[in-house]
C-alpha cells in the first residue's frame, strides 16, 4: 500500500504534526490518564487533515473519530454529542464515503469540488431547522448538559457535515462554526475536570485544519474549473 502521507506538502506535515503533538502535550500534562479521549483526539486531527486535501481516507476516519467521541461525551454527561456524532455526523460521513468515491477528480485520490445549488441550500436550512427543533426537545427531556450550546453545536454540526457530503469548500466554514462552540463546550468540562482539556485543544486544532481545509478547496476548485476550460 502506497503512503497515503505522500501527497502532504511540508506545510501540510507541520498543520497535522503540531495538532497531533498539542493534543499530546495537554494529554501529559493533565494529571490523568484518560487514553480514549487522546485516542480520539488524535484520531480527529489526522482525518481532518485528508479531508483537507479532499481525500476519502478522511471521511472513513471520521467514522472511527465519531464513535470514540460518541464514548466520550456519553461519560460525561453530553449526550447531544454523543447523538449527534453517533447518529447524524458518522452516518452522514459514511454517506460522504460513497460520494466522494463516485466523483474523484480525474481519477486521482483528491475529490471532484461541487458548486453547491440554490436547491440543495434550500432543503439544508429547511432540515437544519428541523434538527435543532428535534434535538432541543430530545435533549432537554434527556436532562443534557449545557443544552443551549450543545443544541447549537447540533446544528452547526449538521450543516458542516451536509455540506461535506455535498464536497463544498464551505464545509470548513461550517465545521469552524462547529469548533468555536465545541471548544466552549470542552472548556466549561475542563473547568471541572482537567483531564478533557486535551479535548479542548483537540477542537483548536480542529479549527486551524478547518480554516485551511476551507482555504485548501477553494484553491482546489479554482484549480479544477481552470483545468475543465
Amino acid at each position: 500500500m502506497k503512503n497515503p502521507f505522500r501527497v502532504f506538502t511540508k506545510w501540510e506535515l507541520l498543520i497535522w504534526f503540531g495538532s497531533a503533538a498539542a493534543v499530546t502535550a495537554s494529554f501529559l500534562l493533565s494529571p490523568g490518564n484518560d487514553y480514549l479521549t487522546l485516542t480520539a483526539a488524535l484520531i480527529g486531527v489526522t482525518a481532518l487533515i485528508f479531508v483537507a486535501k479532499g481525500m476519502v481516507l478522511g471521511q472513513i476516519l471520521t467514522v472511527v473519530f465519531s464513535v470514540f467521541y460518541g464514548i466520550v461525551s456519553y461519560w460525561l454527561g453530553y449526550y447531544g454529542e454523543m447523538i449527534t456524532y453517533l447518529c447524524m455526523t458518522s452516518p452522514i460521513a459514511v454517506l460522504s464515503v460513497i460520494s466522494w468515491v463516485r466523483h474523484p477528480y480525474q481519477e486521482s485520490s483528491e475529490v471532484e469540488v461541487n458548486r453547491v445549488s440554490k436547491r440543495q441550500v434550500l432543503v439544508m436550512a429547511v432540515l437544519a431547522v428541523m434538527v435543532t427543533a428535534i434535538f432541543y426537545v430530545i435533549l432537554g427531556a434527556m436532562g443534557n448538559v449545557n443544552l443551549i450550546v450543545s443544541t447549537v453545536s447540533v446544528t452547526t454540526s449538521f450543516l458542516a457535515s451536509f455540506l461535506t457530503f455535498l464536497r463544498s469548500p464551505y464545509y470548513g466554514i461550517g465545521y469552524g462554526a462547529n469548533d468555536i462552540v465545541l471548544i466552549v463546550l470542552w472548556t466549561l468540562a475542563a473547568v471541572n475536570d482537567i483531564n478533557y482539556l486535551p479535548m479542548v485543544i483537540c477542537f483548536v486544532m480542529f479549527l486551524v485544519n478547518d480554516i485551511y481545509g476551507f482555504v485548501n478547496w477553494k484553491k482546489m476548485q479554482k484549480r479544477q474549473l481552470y483545468m475543465a476550460e
